[in-house]
């Protein structure tokens, strides 16, 4: 079939069959071209077809039937057979090596990986590639274990070691009851966004935060030489107390999205609106004065509301406005006053880790989808709003914690 019948029948064809149309049409150019890739070798190795290389101690040996690999489907061939004459007298079989290489599964298996990232589970990578021969749900599984096992190596062995962290973000993940992932994003000074690390436990307590920070440590993260670190974390005590036991003094900026929420459940509905009117004021403010003036309008609004809610707007404390009392410009304020970076990241993940339906703790399986996650996601991830201005944050977090407390 030419080009002039495809385009014959892709006119005839209703619209649902003009993508069928022209596959089989891709696949007949496929098939073609790889048998006149096994002729190509075996005239190298015999000579042409009825003229034959006298010299060469292979001959043609007829044709038998085969099959080759094409997006993930087998298809029937006619190969051709070359055998060789030995010193002995005997002969033996020659495999070509372009017929092996049409076998190769690694084809199959890049698009059955492709196919998980998207979202398709093991028993329904069946419906995905209905013609593969290994498609089956045990088949795929072990596929991936084995290629997620090495991608995890890679994303826990891969080189994280500079010389300008300036921000480390930490933030839970709940994977299933009792089964949290405490996630880790670094952000350079040049702007980038980086997955770091993960580390799987019951809870986001204090055993796994410290054990992910010291793999961090490990691996060579450091913030920038005569920096302090600035660490956006979610709030929880676990967080911050295994940052401080790695990096010692980190200046610890809360998350003001989760405060929200936290306020929130305290709060009636019908404040809300005002309460979100407040943390916005708090988020557009810049420098130190400021940003005690709008946490004290913040304070002032729920104090007589809800004792609870106030209990925890002072238990924060400054740590509510952290990057404000470092002077830095307010155009830093959109990314690094919250871990929307990682949540956002974290809710990108939902779609892969939502279709598995039973964690194993007992193996790496959490480990190597929260790996695949990540991963994935890093892939889209963009410069940090606002990077021009990241060398004044490097400049604040450079100074003693005694001036920062002077100059606020």
């Amino acid at each position: 079939m030419d080009e002039y019948d495809v385009a014959m029948l892709l006119m005839q064809a209703d619209a649902e069959d003009v993508g069928e149309v022209f596959r089989d049409w891709m696949r007949g150019m496929a098939r073609r071209t790889v048998l006149r890739v096994f002729e190509a070798e075996t005239q190298a190795l015999c000579g042409a077809l009825y003229r034959p290389d006298a010299g060469s101690p292979c001959y043609r040996a007829g044709s038998a039937p085969g099959t080759v690999l094409h997006e993930g489907r087998k298809d029937e061939v006619r190969r051709p057979r070359v055998r060789r004459r030995k010193e002995d007298g005997m002969t033996e079989e020659v495999r070509l090596s372009s017929y092996e290489a049409a076998q190769e599964p690694g084809h199959l298996e890049e698009m059955l990986l492709r196919a998980l990232c998207a979202g398709v589970s093991t028993r329904g990578q069946k419906d995905v590639y209905p013609e593969s021969p290994a498609n089956s749900k045990s088949s795929v599984s072990r596929l991936w274990q084995r290629e997620g096992a090495k991608m995890l190596d890679e994303f826990r062995t891969r080189d994280i070691k500079r010389d300008d962290w300036l921000v480390l973000m930490l933030d839970g993940v709940r994977l299933a009851n009792e089964l949290w992932a405490v996630v880790a994003l670094g952000v350079a000074e040049d702007g980038t966004k980086h997955m770091l690390d993960f580390e799987i436990g019951a809870s986001e307590n204090t055993a796994v935060a410290t054990a992910l920070c010291a793999r961090l440590a490990e691996r060579g993260f450091a913030p920038k030489a005569g920096c302090r670190l600035l660490c956006v974390f979610d709030g929880a005590k676990a967080l911050r107390k295994g940052a401080k036991k790695v990096w010692g003094d980190p200046v610890f900026q809360r998350c003001l999205v989760h405060k929200e929420r936290n306020l929130r459940r305290y709060l009636s509905k019908r404040h809300w609106g005002a309460l979100a009117q407040c943390i916005k004021r708090l988020r557009m403010v810049q420098g130190a004065q400021d940003a005690r003036e709008a946490l004290a309008q913040l304070r002032s609004f729920v104090q007589g509301k809800n004792a609870e809610a106030l209990a925890s707007l002072d238990e924060a404390g400054d740590e509510m406005i952290a990057l404000h009392l470092l002077e830095v410009p307010n155009t830093l304020h959109r990314n690094l006053l919250s871990t929307n970076i990682i949540e956002n990241a974290i809710r990108n993940m939902r779609g892969k880790l939502g279709r598995v339906t039973r964690w194993r703790e007992e193996t790496d399986q959490p480990s190597r989808w929260m790996a695949l996650a990540l991963i994935e996601t890093e892939k889209g991830f963009r410069k940090l709003a606002g990077y021009r201005d990241l060398p004044w944050l490097a400049q604040a977090l450079a100074r003693k914690p005694e001036a920062m407390a002077d100059a606020a």
